[in-house]
This record gives structure tokens, C-alpha cells and sequence, in this order.
């Protein structure tokens, strides 16, 4: 006799639990919510799952099966609807009695066994077996499911009792048939019964499959458009959709001035974007790109102002010098103010310009000022670091993704076909296998081609020839040569100490004090105190880092005045260590005492210009030349020319041949830094052969320039930079070669007036001026009370 037990009964509504069959039930009505609880509070984690007879609310005995599944709870978790119940079916139970206590419903069940065959081979049970696993098989083929997974499942269940509950539980038939394989204890008898239902089932998907054959045949064509377009119309108006974006879109593409082909294309692409539906994938791509040629300008301009005097007053406002590149600037809008009196031509009719220099001298902001002072748009992008051809033409539509370029983008920015565009670090645009940005800008900055740009995405020629285009560049020599071909080249230098003095006086200092909430102090900063600042903690050309050291002046005297600490109402230059630390930046002085061996060189940087010092000594040893310091290729081959020179005109150089049997060795500080370049030739031909000769070297005086084997100097470039810095480290007088006296114009007046420039074709006049106790005359260097008659001439000609 079968043991009996009394467990928590769990009624299901249109659901039967079969043995060996997890299945996830809500529980949502107190007594199975009770149910549950006191499963889990007793222990065994069981209850008696049985079925109801009628779907009701109200549970009572008598509408409940006696046959029911005694199953474990396996999850129990809450959920928005209530707790989330994982079953497990574990064995049939027949339930002998019902009863409630306290709100819950109890059975005492008695486990149900199954009546198996004798033998599993017997032919008639084994042949009804394997039919009811094929049939199971066909029938979740024909449902949809992978014909793998079916297999996969079926084969996991070996025996008979076992693979009848579980097909049974998955069959689509009413709670009472159900509940009838349920109640069916012989398992031959239930394998036969799931049968039945199986072979009903699949008559009924063939049926249906026949059906649905039958009708598309009869279906037309034009039937079955018409057909596919209202199921397609009734379904936008259950999800509110409704044809009104399509003419809105169409509204929009109507309304713009647009050159014939691109009229045609988007008209065809239009009309087919009506016949797909919404919900295809190529309907979304021809939607985007629709949506992007209505927002792209087509024909709106801004209203362009030529005014010069306007323009000049702007630009002065916004920044302090820079008269060369404003000069150009209104010399631009004077030209484009003349042809727009005699032609009315439309376009940007100019040169696109190309502004260069280091960083923070205000290229980029210029670019902005030049914007607002022609009342056009100002779109900016920025092409440091792009390696890729499609951030300039964009992607072909066929790619997943696809955008049009930067260049489009900019556009449809700024909203005019007229913008001030900045093409920001030109020079640093990058190679890489998915083609040169660089050649694809070539059609964008040239004017005879960029009437007619054309974007990969965009596929239609569009019109860029009303947009001002400036670029900008640190170096010049990162600007590939066909985009340099086409730009106009302007200049940025940096900045003396007196304009950036005033520079922080007018624009930065304020700036900082507001930003900072210092206004209300009424704090002002001593020219002096802005010295200090700019020598012993910047080191540039343009004034970032000096607005930077501001600020941080700013927040400490803000963090003091609120912590209620005494602030001097100025800042005085003793101040600035106190409040800012000690000196970030220790920028070379010139010697006050001469040495032998030691040149005054001069070297240019993006943040600008300074000086090095070139040092050279003799020492025991077998005639070698030792160099160190990071000397790049060009300043060692300078440093062997020089060598052969100071051994071809030794006697010349009053140098003793003795003293080329030792070694030599040259050196330039600052070791961690590589350096290289032609025009520090010069101050290493002073340093060598001032160590070769025993003659000290003046200190005061600054020298930079490329030489030759027979004793040219020759020019170099960044002359503006290297006087610059020089003269912010105390150097006052320079030998600079002749052919860079044009330079000397581009210095600003006040430091002009305040050096000395010698300029040299020869290197004996530089020696002459950087050597002690030297002159040259008629071509001879000679030295004390040296007559020219008792020294050899320097002849550049061996």
C-alpha cells in the first residue's frame, strides 16, 4: 500500500503539471501565494499541484481533479505580479481527501504508480513507442523548431512514461484531455492516447498549410498588393503611424532649391521609399538619407557684411597685434567688396588661407573673430589624428552605418552655404590603409573643383565654392606639398613679453577675475608680478599656458579670500612664488663670464624661440671627434664640417697642429632632448674653435647660422623665434647671416631698436665679433696687435 502524506494543495487554472516536466507559474491568489509559504516552512519544499475543474476564482474541493502531480517548488522569487514559481513534477498522486485550515487548503495524497509493461522489447509496444517519438519530432518541425534542438530533446528521454508526459505537456489540447493522459496510469495506453493527438495535430498544420497555399494561388498579383497595402494600412493605424512623416519629408524636399540631378535622385529615391515598408531595413537607409539632403543647405546664405571699418574694429577688439594677418584679412574683404560692386558674384572668389604658427598665438580664434566680423556662420573641425578617407568623403550608402564626411557635417552645422569654415591642425593628418584624408581634401580646398564636391554618401555633386575656408598648422613642413599648392600661407609668430604683458592686461587677467568671482575684491596684478608669471612659469610662444598660470592665480587668491585671510588688494611680483609655488620653468641666461669652448646658440620650437649652449674640449687621446646631447644627423654632419674646416685653416686660425692628435668632444646640453637642424653650424664652429685656439668666447652675443666646408654661412629659418627668445634670456647683439636680413623686419619695433644685428657672410667676420680680443680685416681673423700682413688670409677656395 502506498504510503500517504498531507501537503499544501496548489490549484492551477488551464494547466496541468505532469511528472518530470518543470514548468513556471505566477502566484498571484492568497491560497497559492499560502500554498508556497507553507511548502517552504515545512521543509520538503512539496505540494499537491492539481488541476480545477472550471476556470474560477474561488477554490473549493469539489472543483478540484483527485489526480494531480506531487511537485517540489525549485524558485521562488517575487515579481511585479505577484511570486514567481519554478515546479518540478515529481511523482502522480491521487488525492483522498480535501479539507481548509485557516485559509489553507490541504490533501492527503497517496503516490499513484504507473503500469509498465513487462517487456520494452514486445513489438507492438516498441513499434507504438518509436511512432509517438518520430510523430513528436515531425510535429515540432512543423511548429518552427530547429529540427536539431527537436532531436537533441527527444533523444534526452529514454523512457516510455516519461517522453508520453513530456510530449502530452506540450501538446495543444483542452485542460480535460490533459488531465485525462494525466489520470491514464498504464503508460501503453498513454503512449497510444498522445498518438492520437499528435497525428490530429499534425493534420490540422497540414491542413492549414494546404489552406493558406490554395489562397496565394488564387490571389493575384494586384490582388494580393492591394491586399498586403490595407493589412499594412490597418497595422500603422494600430501603432499610430501614419503616412503624414513620408509627406512631411516629401513637403521638405519639395521646398528646396536643389540642382536638377539631385531633383531627379531624390525624387526617384522618394518614390520608392513610399513603396517599401516602414519596417524594412532599406527603408530605414533610404529614410536617413532623405532626411540628410533636407538638412543639408542648399541656398541659404547669410547676409554677408563687407564693412571694413566694421571688420577692423572687430578684430582689433578680439586680438592684441597680429597686424600682418589682419591686414590680410581686410585686404580679403576689400577684394570681395569690389567684385560684389562689379560682377555680384556670389562665390568665395579668393585664396583659401593657411595660418601657421605655434600653439596659443590665436589662430584658431582669429578664425572665429573673422567669422563675426563678415557676419557669416563659423563651423570648426578639427583633423588631428584622422587617418581615414571616409571622415573627409564620408561611406557609401551600402555600408552598414553610413554617414556622410566632416565636411557635409560641418554644413549642415552651420545651416549656410556660406560658413567661415576652419579646417583646425591641418599638419596632422595621418596615412593608413583606408586611404589619405589628405588627397581627399584636395577637392574640397580647390576652387576650380569645389563647385562641384562630391560626398561617397551623399552621391551628388554639391556646391562649396561660397565657403571661406581656413586651415591652421603648427609646422609647415607637416602640410603634405598639393594641399600646401593650394593655400595661401599666413604666418603666426610668436609673442613678445611686452605683447604678452599687454595680451594679459587686456584680455586674459580680466577674463581670469571673472571666471574666478573676484570681482567684487577689486584685485589687480602688477606688470611686474605678469614679469615674474611669464618668465618663471610659462615657457611658449603664445599665451595658453600664461591664461592658464592665471587662473590658477585666481582660484588660490579666491580659496583665501573666502577661507577670511588677509589678500593684498595687488599682486606684486614677491607675491607670485608665495601664491603659486616655485618656478615651473627655468628658461637659459646668458654667461656673464667668458669660457673657452662655450658658444651662445639660438633654436627654434612650436612654443618658440630660446638659446643652448654649445660646448667643446680638448682632451688626450688619438685625433677623434666625440659628439653627445642628442645631436640629430644634421647637427653631427655640421660638427664634421666644422672639424675639416678648423684642420684645413689651422695655420689660419693661429690653431697648433699639435693639438689635432688629441680627441674633441662637443656637447650640447639638456641630453634627454634631441636636437637637430643646420643653423646651430655656427655656434659650434665658435665653440671648436675657441677650444682648438684657447680664446675665450663672448657671452653677450647670440649666433645662429648654417655653414660650408670653405667657410659660408649660410641662411636659416625662424630668425623672429630665435631673436625672441634670446632676448628674453639678456642677449642683446647676434651674428646673423646676411641673407636673412630681410627677416629682420618682422621684429616688432621696440626690440628692433633695442639689439645690435651683425650680419656675416663668413665665417671669419662671426669669429671676429665671438672671439675675445678679435677682427678681421682683408679677409685675414687676427687677434691682440696681429698685423694682416703677418696672418694667412681665410680663403673659402682650397
Amino acid at each position: 500500500m502506498a504510503e500517504t502524506r498531507t501537503l499544501p494543495v496548489l490549484p492551477l487554472r488551464n494547466l496541468v503539471l505532469f511528472p518530470d516536466v518543470p514548468f513556471s507559474i505566477g502566484a498571484v491568489r492568497p491560497m497559492t501565494v499560502r500554498a508556497m509559504e507553507a511548502a517552504l516552512n515545512k521543509g520538503d519544499q512539496r505540494v499537491f499541484a492539481v488541476a480545477q475543474r472550471q476556470e474560477t476564482k474561488q477554490v473549493r474541493p469539489s472543483g478540484l481533479y483527485k489526480m494531480g502531480t506531487i511537485a517540489r517548488v525549485q524558485v521562488l522569487q517575487p515579481g511585479l505580479a505577484g511570486l514567481q514559481v519554478l515546479l518540478h513534477g515529481e511523482h502522480r498522486a491521487i488525492a483522498s481527501r480535501f479539507e481548509l485550515r485557516e485559509g489553507l487548503m490541504v490533501a492527503t495524497v497517496s503516490e499513484a504508480e504507473e503500469d509498465g509493461p513487462e517487456d520494452l522489447r514486445e513489438p507492438a509496444f516498441e513499434a507504438l513507442h518509436r511512432e509517438v517519438r518520430e510523430r513528436a519530432t515531425e510535429l515540432g518541425q512543423k511548429s518552427g523548431l530547429p529540427e536539431q534542438a527537436v532531436h537533441q530533446v527527444l533523444a534526452g528521454i529514454e523512457d516510455p512514461g516519461q517522453l508520453a508526459d513530456f510530449v502530452a505537456a506540450h501538446l495543444d489540447i483542452a485542460v480535460a484531455e490533459r488531465q485525462g493522459l494525466l489520470a491514464t496510469l498504464s503508460v501503453q495506453e498513454r503512449l497510444h492516447q498522445v498518438l492520437v493527438h499528435l497525428e490530429r495535430q499534425i493534420s490540422i498544420k497540414d491542413a492549414r498549410e494546404e489552406i493558406n497555399s490554395k489562397v496565394q494561388k488564387e490571389l493575384g498579383h494586384r490582388q494580393r498588393e492591394m491586399h498586403l497595402r490595407e493589412q499594412l494600412k490597418v497595422i500603422r493605424g494600430e501603432l499610430g503611424d501614419t503616412d503624414s512623416d513620408l509627406e512631411e519629408l516629401g513637403s521638405q524636399l519639395e521646398a528646396l532649391d536643389l540642382p536638377a540631378e539631385a531633383r531627379e535622385r531624390t525624387n526617384r529615391d522618394l518614390d520608392r521609399l513610399r513603396r517599401l515598408p516602414p519596417e524594412s531595413s532599406e527603408s530605414q537607409l533610404l529614410s536617413n538619407y532623405l532626411q540628410t539632403v533636407v538638412e543639408l543647405p542648399w541656398s541659404e546664405r547669410s547676409d554677408e557684411r563687407l564693412d571694413l571699418e566694421s571688420a577692423s574694429e572687430i578684430l582689433e577688439a578680439d586680438h592684441y597685434g597680429l597686424a600682418e594677418v589682419k591686414d590680410r584679412v581686410l585686404e580679403f574683404l576689400a577684394v570681395r567688396r569690389l567684385r560684389r560692386t562689379i560682377t555680384d558674384e556670389k562665390g568665395a572668389l579668393g585664396p583659401i588661407l593657411l595660418f601657421v604658427g605655434p600653439p596659443g598665438v590665436g589662430k584658431t580664434s582669429l578664425a572665429r573673430s573673422i567669422a563675426r566680423a563678415m557676419g557669416r556662420e563659423y563651423v570648426r573641425i578639427s583633423l588631428g589624428g584622422i587617418r581615414d578617407e571616409a571622415d573627409i568623403r564620408g561611406h557609401r550608402r551600402t555600408y552598414v552605418g553610413a554617414m556622410p564626411g566632416r565636411i557635409l557635417e560641418g554644413m549642415r552645422q552651420a545651416g549656410t552655404v556660406n560658413p567661415v569654415f576652419l579646417l583646425d591642425e591641418v599638419d596632422k593628418l595621418g596615412v593608413s590603409g583606408q586611404g589619405d584624408p589628405a588627397a581627399a581634401l584636395l577637392e574640397v580646398l580647390d576652387p576650380a573643383q569645389n563647385d562641384t564636391f562630391t560626398d561617397h554618401y551623399l552621391g551628388l555633386p554639391y556646391d562649396l565654392s561660397e565657403v571661406l575656408f581656413i586651415a591652421t598648422a603648427n609646422f609647415l613642413a607637416g602640410v603634405r606639398s598639393p594641399l600646401l599648392d593650394r593655400m595661401e600661407v599666413v604666418s603666426f609668430s610668436g609673442y613678445t613679453e611686452n605683447e604678452k604683458l599687454a595680451i594679459a592686461q587686456q584680455y586674459l587677467l580680466p577674463r581670469q577675475i571673472e571666471q574666478n568671482g573676484l570681482s567684487a575684491a577689486g584685485l589687480t596684478v602688477s606688470d611686474g608680478a605678469l614679469r615674474e608669471i611669464m618668465s618663471g612659469y610659462t615657457r611658449e610662444a603664445g599665451v595658453r599656458q600664461l591664461e592658464r598660470q592665471l587662473g590658477k592665480l585666481a582660484r588660490k587668491l579666491a580659496r583665501k579670500i573666502v577661507a577670511g585671510e588677509d589678500e593684498p588688494a595687488v599682486v606684486e611680483s614677491s607675491d607670485v612664488a608665495a601664491i603659486l609655488g616655485r618656478p615651473e620653468v627655468h628658461l637659459e641666461r646668458a654667461e656673464r663670464q667668458e669660457q673657452i669652448g662655450v658658444a651662445t646658440g639660438m633654436y627654434y620650437t612650436p612654443a618658440g624661440g630660446d638659446i643652448m649652449f654649445v660646448e667643446a674640449a680638448t682632451m688626450p687621446g688619438t685625433g677623434k671627434l666625440i659628439m653627445t646631447g642628442q645631436l640629430g644627423d644634421v647637427m653631427q654632419e655640421s660638427a664634421r664640417a666644422v672639424w675639416t674646416y678648423a684642420r684645413t685653416h689651422a695655420a689660419a686660425l693661429q690653431i697648433d697642429t699639435g693639438i689635432f692628435e688629441r680627441d674633441v668632444h662637443i656637447h650640447v646640453p639638456a641630453g634627454a632632448v634631441r636636437k637637430d637642424g643646420p643653423s646651430a653650424g655656427l655656434a659650434m664652429a665658435t665653440a671648436l674653435i675657441s677650444a682648438l685656439s684657447a680664446r675665450p668666447v663672448r657671452p653677450d652675443i647670440g649666433v645662429t647660422g648654417e655653414i660650408t666646408l670653405t667657410g659660408r654661412v649660410l641662411p636659416i629659418g625662424g630668425v623672429k623665434e630665435k631673436l625672441l627668445g634670446a632676448v628674453r634670456s639678456g642677449i642683446t647683439e647676434f651674428a646673423l647671416p646676411k641673407e636673412n636680413e630681410g627677416d629682420l623686419e618682422d621684429l616688432p619695433d621696440e626690440v628692433r631698436q633695442s639689439i645690435q644685428v651683425h650680419l656675416v657672410e663668413e665665417l671669419g667676420e662671426a669669429l671676429a665679433l665671438t672671439l675675445n680680443d678679435a677682427s678681421f680685416e682683408e679677409g685675414r681673423l687676427l687677434f691682440g696687435d696681429d698685423r694682416p700682413e703677418d696672418v694667412l688670409p681665410l680663403s673659402r677656395f682650397l
